[in-house]
């Protein structure tokens, strides 16, 4: 478990908690969690408090989108608010080029470049939020408004 710990992805995630002045605690999953339920029981947490991190292909830029595990992205909504014409699912290869993360361990932070991300407003309602750490196998805590400043991101409604 300690050789995920050290991976580049989590190094990552880590150092760029550390730039935005928090003190990252990242925990190693004993299994993967590739949807928010498998991370859910894991962690012994309701599924609404795990922020999934999905990276979609908003005309050609790359739109990370934190949502409650709990909801899913009403793209149609998203794609209005940010006023293009549609929002795509991005494919392994859009995850991975913008994030340097796989699928399934991509993190609200520790990327190659600053994405422009939104949190869906009912993470709020989560006295503390578990959000992947740039590994399958890591999380780490959070709360709601840390999670914004250290993304920098926009709150929407995305359901």
């Amino acid at each position: 478990m300690d050789e995920i710990a050290r991976k580049p992805t989590v190094l990552a995630v880590e150092a760029a908690l550390r730039a935005a002045g928090v003190t990252p605690q990242v925990r190693v999953l004993p299994e993967t969690a590739p949807t928010a339920a498998a991370a859910a029981e894991q962690l012994g947490c309701p599924v609404a408090a795990i922020a999934n991190s999905l990276i979609f292909d908003a005309e050609g830029a790359p739109l990370l989108v934190l949502t409650s595990g709990a909801h899913r992205v009403d793209t149609g909504k998203v794609a209005a608010h940010l006023g293009i014409g549609e929002l795509a699912r991005a494919s392994a290869a859009f995850v991975r080029t913008h994030t340097g993360q796989a699928i399934g361990g991509v993190a609200p932070v520790g990327h190659p470049a600053p994405i422009r991300t939104l949190v869906d407003e009912t993470l709020a309602a989560q006295e503390q939020i578990w959000a992947a750490a740039g590994h399958p196998h890591t999380v780490f805590a959070t709360t709601f408004t840390e999670l914004v400043a250290v993304t920098g991101a926009e709150v929407v409604t995305v359901n």
